[in-house]
């Protein structure tokens, strides 16, 4: 407990980190997330990636 409490910031920035990689590789490989966008915001992060 007292870990967590010294470091709170470093372990929200590690679990920021990946819910952004998590969420650049839905993308990437059209997973869940990609398939319930609109088809307009689909073929727009197409072309990003």
């Amino acid at each position: 407990m007292k870990w967590t409490s010294k470091n709170k910031k470093i372990l929200l920035f590690f679990i920021i980190v990946i819910i952004i990689i998590a969420g650049v590789l839905d993308i990437k490989y059209e997973g869940l997330f990609y398939q319930l966008l609109p088809t307009s915001m689909q073929t727009f992060l197409s072309s990003l990636f």
